[in-house]
């Protein structure tokens, strides 16, 4: 059985950090492209970063602010988010088996998601 666990979210004030992990069991975790995504109510749902092998990709809004990371050892992605802005506030979810391009991240070919994580920025 594959699971898929996200974990870091919080509230934290304009120009604050967090770290969110993404662990995954079931799976051969190295075998696969893995990222975030992000939903904000009433928005549609927003690639954030992908990381296939070590090449990251980042969507546009978080470029040079989120860095993304693995440990294939560890079975874990990281999200590591910084110079955070009330637009950032959304649910995050990991998913495993995305569509990982060098400028691009789709969900098209996702085989699994997390039940993901509430990020909240306060201005």
């Amino acid at each position: 059985q594959v699971q898929v666990v996200e974990s870091g979210g919080g509230l934290v004030q304009a120009g604050g950090s967090l770290n969110l992990s993404c662990t995954a069991s079931g799976l051969p975790f190295r075998n696969y492209a893995w990222g975030w995504f992000r939903q904000a109510p009433g928005k549609e749902r927003e690639g954030v970063s992908c990381i296939w092998n070590n090449s990251p990709t980042y969507g546009d809004s978080v470029k040079g602010r989120f860095t993304i990371s693995r440990d294939n050892a560890k079975d874990t992605v990281y999200l590591q988010m910084e110079s955070l802005k009330p637009e950032d506030t959304a649910m995050y979810y990991c998913a495993v088996n995305l569509a990982c391009g060098t400028s691009s991240i789709a969900a098209i070919t996702i085989t699994h998601w997390g039940q993901g994580t509430q990020v909240t920025v306060s201005s």
